[in-house]
């Protein structure tokens, strides 16, 4: 069993706690702890980020100038996305970023469970 210092807040040793192999010696699952580190680290995210569209953009929606005759490009809106105040056309909108514990994980928490109860860890 690993042997681990205990330390108060003066960063002082006070005393010693041995670790339990079943716990600290058990080999890692990368695969379940990536899924593990992914859905903690989507459940911090805010999910408030949004861009507007083309509805959403403060603007009139008169044409600005004549189609034709003008010598110009042509153009629609105010709110077209090549404007420089206007809509995004492919900018954030809001996702739904949290996720679920795999059925795998689950089954392996299940399965080390049994194992514990059963007085077989590993």
């Amino acid at each position: 069993m690993p042997i681990v210092d205990v330390v108060d807040l003066n960063n002082e040793k006070v005393g010693e706690v041995a670790l339990a192999d079943e716990v600290f010696a058990a080999e890692v699952n990368e695969a379940l702890l990536y899924e593990a580190v992914n859905q903690y680290t989507a459940g911090l995210r805010a999910g408030t980020h949004k861009t507007k569209v083309r509805s959403e953009v403060a603007g009139s929606g008169k044409k600005l100038w004549k189609q034709k005759g003008t010598g110009r490009a042509r153009v629609g809106s105010v709110r077209s996305p090549i404007w420089r105040t206007a809509a995004r056309s492919t900018g954030r909108n809001r996702a739904i970023t949290a996720t679920r514990c795999r059925a795998r994980c689950c089954w392996a928490r299940c399965a080390r469970r049994f194992r514990r109860s059963c007085g077989t860890a590993s």
